[in-house]
């Protein structure tokens, strides 16, 4: 049994159909990359797995439960834990109260202790801990959003766009936690435009294009696929 099995949703935003059919699955300790260009239906299936948005037609099903009618909160509390694009950390809030935002399914000392375990794969989140959010530059902001997700300890990890906007020495630093967090034992599923990077620690991945996944295959596979170096690898 897979940890993750996303069976044939169909997503819409009114009548718009975003998700055509989607399926894919995530074995335990993975990283799996869903690759794709803007539009193609990243960020609403990871949103779907999530709770935050509900399918039309398919099931999510986590560790062989079906995951239809549990809202978004009850879905952290059974193990996933959704890193969102564009970080959104609550930027008034301090470093140490965003974490804490993160841990609103687990009790006070739980939570403490997790705190430090964030703060120890994260130093320079600890040296900010009193700082607010919005002070943090964007690398940090990131790390934070990372972060809070961790609070949870989530079995299956997704991260949406965590590179986006980032320089090329922050991108290199954001997925060398990533792999980090792979090797301690953490299941992945990785969204994200920088597709070279996805590739190269991924295990398996999936390419979206307009809704529907159009190829799949190991990562090795994938990344030296002609289509895909044409179409994501500038090759």
């Amino acid at each position: 049994m897979s940890m993750l099995n996303v069976d044939d949703i169909s997503v819409y935003y009114g009548n718009i159909r975003a998700v055509k059919g989607i399926s894919f699955t995530v074995e335990e300790g993975e990283i799996v990359t869903l690759v794709g260009a803007n539009g193609a239906g990243k960020s609403t299936t990871l949103n779907t797995i999530a709770g935050l948005l509900k399918p039309k037609h398919g099931r999510v099903e986590f560790e062989g439960e079906n995951l239809a009618s549990a809202k978004a909160h009850d879905i952290v509390r059974k193990g996933i834990a959704l890193c969102p694009e564009g970080r959104r950390v609550f930027l008034q809030m301090s470093v140490r109260e965003n974490l804490e935002m993160g841990a609103f399914t687990r009790d006070d000392s739980e939570a403490k202790e997790t705190i430090e375990t964030v703060f120890e794969r994260f130093p320079r989140l600890k040296e900010r801990e009193n700082q607010s959010a919005g002070t943090l530059s964007g690398g940090e902001q990131q790390m934070l959003a990372m972060g809070r997700a961790l609070m949870s300890k989530p079995r299956l990890l997704m991260l949406d766009e965590p590179s986006m906007g980032l320089a090329p020495i922050l991108v290199e630093e954001i997925f060398d936690i990533i792999d980090e967090l792979h090797k301690s034992g953490t299941t992945v599923l990785l969204v994200e435009q920088n597709a070279q990077m996805a590739l190269s620690i991924a295990d398996r991945a999936y390419v979206l294009e307009t809704g529907t996944v159009s190829m799949s295959g190991t990562a090795a596979e994938l990344a030296n696929d002609d289509r895909v170096r044409k179409a994501y690898l500038g090759g």
